[in-house]
């Protein structure tokens, strides 16, 4: 038979698990491995969907010389849409993916937050 201060806390245990699973968003990690194939440096930025932000953030880009690979590994939300958006240095007129500012759409350039890495993304002319 249960004691009242049983009970009592076994409610309170049952309450913290349900308020905890429904407010807690969980964290996942994926790599985005990007390639530029393009004669020119390109320039990178990765966009969330789901909430106001982007990585790297602070006015800041990931830079790509002609010919490199990078991997550009993310914290992100459990299940987040992300989309990059790429555009050559010094002409935002040439992108891809959701381009510069995340102004533009895409039918392939996003990806869902679930762990692990992108397939290769090749940026080319």
């Amino acid at each position: 038979m249960k004691t009242i201060r049983q009970r009592a806390g076994l409610a309170a245990l049952s309450i913290f698990v349900l308020w905890g699973g429904v407010s807690a968003a969980s964290a996942a990690d994926v790599t985005f491995q990007m390639m530029n194939s393009h004669p020119n440096a390109v320039e990178v930025e990765l966009y969330s969907q789901d909430r106001d932000h982007l990585w790297p953030g602070n006015n800041q880009v990931y830079l790509l010389d002609d010919g490199e690979t990078k991997q550009i590994p993310l914290s992100c939300d459990d299940g987040e849409k992300i989309c990059y958006g790429a555009w050559v240095s010094g002409d935002k007129t040439t992108y891809w993916g959701t381009g510069p500012d995340n102004a533009e759409t895409c039918s392939d350039c996003c990806y869902t937050c679930q762990g692990g890495n992108t397939e290769e993304i090749n940026l080319t002319e």
